[in-house]
């Protein structure tokens, strides 16, 4: 039985907030731990601005959490499967378009 309609919104709200090179960047550096808005700043290449509306679509669905302490923010995933939906997605990417079988991971 597919989802409700509620959780199938819910879901591509996850999936948008992840679908930009620059946020998948994001998402992938705190697989390894939480960092500072300044040091994800510097990683995506971008200035304060772009970088925190990144963060806060990411936030608003539910992707990351933030702290404060002292004047920095840190940021951290909330859960620690992305790096298996990431590999699934690596999966799909590398197949023919006409994949032989059902699965893939």
């Amino acid at each position: 039985m597919p989802a409700s309609k509620a959780t199938v919104t819910k879901r591509a709200a996850v999936i948008k907030a992840l679908a930009h090179p620059s946020r998948l960047l994001i998402a992938e550096s705190l697989m390894e731990g939480e960092m500072c808005v300044c040091d994800l700043k510097d990683l995506v290449g971008a200035d304060m601005s772009t970088v925190s509306k990144h963060l806060t679509l990411m936030r608003e669905a539910g992707v990351l959490v933030c702290e404060k302490r002292g004047l920095n923010i840190y940021y951290r995933l909330v859960c620690d499967c992305l790096g298996d939906f990431l590999r699934c997605v690596d999966q799909l990417s590398r197949r023919s378009p006409k994949p032989k079988a059902k699965t893939c991971c």
